[in-house]
């Protein structure tokens, strides 16, 4: 995984598709949902880490852009 369109499409692998015109919303429910499967070992270690590394970076990118401070 390099970015979070590669999020989006492991998330749509299993049916799931989040769109909510709020960026920070879509990046947080899209964090939620990585961990539900990596809990339900629907996805390995490696794919986790990548995808958490990934939002994580994006969310703070996005608050930074934003001027969001939490």
């Amino acid at each position: 995984m390099k970015n979070i369109h590669d999020v989006r499409k492991l998330l749509m692998k299993f049916g799931t598709l989040i769109y909510t015109k709020d960026r920070l919303g879509d990046l947080e429910l899209m964090m939620m949902e990585i961990n539900e499967l990596y809990e339900w070992k629907l996805i390995d270690v490696q794919q986790f880490q990548q995808a958490v590394l990934l939002l994580k970076k994006e969310i703070r990118e996005y608050k930074k852009g934003t001027g969001i401070n939490e």
